[in-house]
């Protein structure tokens, strides 16, 4: 809890009161290394904060090599499948866990009646989803004007820890290329 309380404190004070009621509708999740918490075309319903572990946002393909990553979140970062979170409608994507992860959650109805019954819940929420825009945006204008290399670089500079949790074939998809387009890549640095 602590880690939500610090993360949001960042944005905005809380009051105990409104803290005391975001936090009673909060639960606790666990999902071990490699576990797929949201399935294809399954409607999400919650938002989490990563207290622990790595997630990766992905398309499935039959051909596992084939499978398009487009995102990761770590520690002390929301996650979700947002557009599906938002519009109720079932996930074009799914959200695996790429290590032992434990997040705090809230489900789509407590999170309604946080808006409903708190004086900050409205802002946290906006504030929560221009951050992800944000990141989103970043990552298109990214595909579109940079080299692979370019990319690549930049992707580290900015997440270093992707080097550490990440394996390569995730990344190399991340950033729009094959595999030994990145292997090559690194070899060349």
């Amino acid at each position: 809890m602590e880690q939500i309380k610090a993360f949001l404190n960042q944005i905005v004070d809380i009051s105990p009161a409104d803290w005391d009621y975001f936090t009673s509708k909060l639960h606790a999740r666990s999902f071990p290394k490699k576990t797929d918490f949201l399935k294809l075309n399954e409607v999400e319903n919650h938002i989490s904060f990563i207290e622990s572990g790595v997630v990766r946002l992905y398309i499935p393909k039959e051909d596992p090599d084939k499978e398009i990553t487009f995102g990761f979140c770590f520690k002390d970062e929301f996650v979700s499948a947002y557009d599906s979170f938002l519009t109720r409608k079932p996930s074009a994507y799914q959200l695996q866990t790429l290590s032992d992860t434990k997040m705090m959650s809230i489900t789509y109805e407590d999170l309604q009646l946080v808006y409903k019954h708190t004086q900050i819940g409205n802002l946290i929420g906006r504030l929560t989803a221009e951050r992800l825009f944000l990141i989103k945006s970043k990552r298109e204008q990214n595909l579109l004007n940079l080299s692979a290399k370019e990319r690549y670089l930049n992707l580290f500079k900015e997440r270093p820890e992707l080097l550490k949790e990440v394996p390569l074939k995730y990344i190399s998809s991340y950033i729009g290329v094959t595999s030994q387009a990145l292997s090559r890549i690194r070899k060349r640095l």
